[in-house]
């Protein structure tokens, strides 16, 4: 059994970018996260312990996103290097980091990354 856990349009305000306003004011977020996980045991104990808590797996992607970087591709990597390092049981991750008004003059809602890394990746 494949098995998941995911945490959707998580909204966080922080300082990325290449140009010193977006380094100053800061822009806003969302980022959607989906772990690949072993849920099984706790789907028989209903027990929290026996499975990834959203709450911790929120807060790394909070620590994560306060470190200012310039580019978004270098946050999402310690995201998911974080959460690998943290996790020995975790066997994927799919992160989504979409700022919401890149400084690029277009009408759009949003501009980001999205990346897959699986436990082994190099």
């Amino acid at each position: 059994m494949k098995s998941f856990i995911h945490i959707d349009d998580i909204r966080l305000h922080a300082c990325h970018g290449v140009l010193p306003q977006e380094q100053l004011t800061g822009n806003d977020y969302i980022i959607n996260v989906r772990v690949g996980y072993d849920i099984s045991r706790a789907m028989y104990t209903d027990d929290v312990a026996d499975t990834l808590n959203y709450a911790e797996v929120y807060n790394i992607i909070k620590e994560e996103m306060n470190v200012p970087s310039k580019l978004i591709e270098h946050v999402a990597g310690r995201i998911t290097d974080h959460l690998m390092a943290s996790y020995a049981d975790i066997t994927s991750i799919t992160l989504r980091i979409t700022k919401l008004n890149p400084p690029m003059g277009a009408d759009c809602n949003g501009a980001g990354v999205e990346i897959t890394v699986t436990r082994g990746d190099a």
